[in-house]
């Protein structure tokens, strides 16, 4: 029973596989949840950044947070990524 069972789940793996391979070759949508924050939105509120209003407040403002935007601004290309190992330390030479 137990390799009967393993033997359909696999089955339903590849039939799942295969529709999501052919979703995407289509252009079509796999689902999720939608964004409530658009990508012009993003670039507007990283306009009000860049002109000096403070990052947290403007994200507030737009309903999302901090952390939020500068994902988003990152997915966007409108920040340059942090190499890891210098976030993760928190070293800092004068």
């Amino acid at each position: 029973m137990v390799a009967l069972g393993q033997m359909e789940h696999e089955i339903k793996r590849e039939r799942v596989l295969d529709s999501i391979d052919k979703r995407r070759k289509n252009g079509k949508n796999l689902g999720g949840r939608p964004r409530r924050i658009t990508n012009s939105q993003i670039r507007s509120a990283n306009r009000l950044i860049e002109a000096g209003e403070p990052t947290g407040q403007v994200a507030r403002d737009f309903g999302m947070s901090r952390a939020s935007f500068y994902r988003r601004a990152r997915a966007l290309g409108l920040m340059p990524d942090q190499p890891r190992d210098e976030t993760a330390t928190g070293d800092s030479v004068s």
